[in-house]
């Protein structure tokens, strides 16, 4: 079994690559240096693997290119393939996700707006419905920005797409981008005069298990929650964590119920609890949580974990990676029992993606 872990930095991508059952990995030197990778994914859809990266560097701004030859070269369209139509008057300062639906490549971008490309991400074409939705002028910036950072088409039908920016929450669509409602009831905004609005919660990072695509699980700026009904409500699973507040959530590829989640202490504190990196993991849909932390830094660890700094592959049993602020990166063979150092000193990581190929 190969497989391909796409490490995008503040200096870069790295990719590795496994071919010994993921006990060792080869790694690459950087592609794009100097240049922040915020996103990428793998498409493994095709006769032979695709990735696809989105770039931005500070002097030529930010694009997305494509290798289907694990990096040895890469595809870069001429003019930025995602850019706001003149009329809108606005310009992309970042591309911070990359989704791959049915014959779809989607963008979710700075400031936040949502882009789909029909030609394998060579062009793309701003979702209207989303961006002159009326709620628009009232998303205002987190502290890391106002993006687009969570894309998730619907596995089987493809008219329904789930998007969560920061700061605005949840939106979907069920008509294909023509109209969007907001998906945020029983999300706390503590931060705003009502404590659970309609819309303007500051939503870090949302994860849909393919195998139940209707049950969503939310890391919040201050909470982490679960929806069983598509979307329409949400609990509180924070119970059983040392904090609600971190980035990443990641499911499982296959078990419906199985979760993974990096608490940090609070947002005034981004450290993880004492000093110790642990991997938390629900087996029972965040009823409750093991800290898993096996060959990881017992103590002394205060790095942090970004929102889209961890993954899982799609082996059996699946492969979960993380990659810290600190530029260390970790995997774990047998679902988080036990982790291995894939890279240290890297710079800092902002995003990686994992595939068999």
């Amino acid at each position: 079994m190969d497989v391909l872990l796409g490490i995008g930095t503040r200096k870069g991508l790295f990719l590795a690559r496994s071919s010994g059952g993921r006990r060792g990995w080869e790694l690459s030197k950087p592609h794009f240096p100097m240049t922040n990778v915020h996103t990428l994914a793998i498409d493994t859809s095709g006769p032979s693997p695709r990735v696809l990266v989105a770039t931005a560097n500070e002097h030529f701004g930010p694009t997305i290119a494509s290798s289907a030859d694990f990096g040895e070269s890469w595809q870069e369209p001429d003019h930025a393939p995602v850019a706001f139509p003149e009329d809108t008057g606005e310009a992309v300062k970042g591309v911070w996700q990359i989704a791959l639906g049915d014959g779809v490549v989607y963008a979710g971008v700075e400031p936040s707006a949502l882009f789909k490309s029909t030609d394998g991400g060579q062009t793309f074409e701003l979702v209207r419905g989303l961006w002159e939705h009326e709620h628009r002028t009232e998303w205002t910036p987190g502290g890391g920005g106002m993006m687009i950072h969570t894309i998730l088409p619907h596995p089987t039908d493809p008219e329904r797409v789930t998007v969560a920016m920061s700061t605005g929450g949840v939106y979907r669509t069920e008509d294909g981008g023509e109209s969007w409602r907001p998906a945020n009831h029983g999300i706390k905004a503590d931060f705003l005069p009502g404590e659970f609005p309609e819309y303007g919660q500051c939503v870090h990072k949302v994860a849909m298990n393919p195998a139940n695509p209707e049950r969503y699980f939310l890391q919040n700026h201050g909470g982490v929650y679960r929806s069983d009904d598509d979307a329409a409500t949400w609990t509180s699973i924070a119970e059983g964590l040392p904090g609600d507040f971190g980035f990443a959530m990641v499911a499982h590829p296959r078990k419906p119920d199985v979760i993974y989640n990096f608490p940090l202490v609070a947002d005034v504190l981004r450290f993880p609890p004492d000093g110790r990196c642990r991997v938390y993991r629900s087996e029972d849909a965040g009823e409750s949580w093991t800290g898993l932390g096996e060959g990881l830094p017992s103590e002394g660890f205060y790095s942090a974990v970004m929102r889209d700094a961890m993954c899982a592959d799609d082996a059996d049993p699946a492969g979960i990676y993380f990659g810290s602020r600190s530029g260390e990166v970790w995997m774990s063979p047998d679902e988080g029992e036990s982790w291995q150092l894939v890279a240290e000193h890297l710079p800092d990581v902002f995003c990686v993606r994992a595939a068999v190929i």
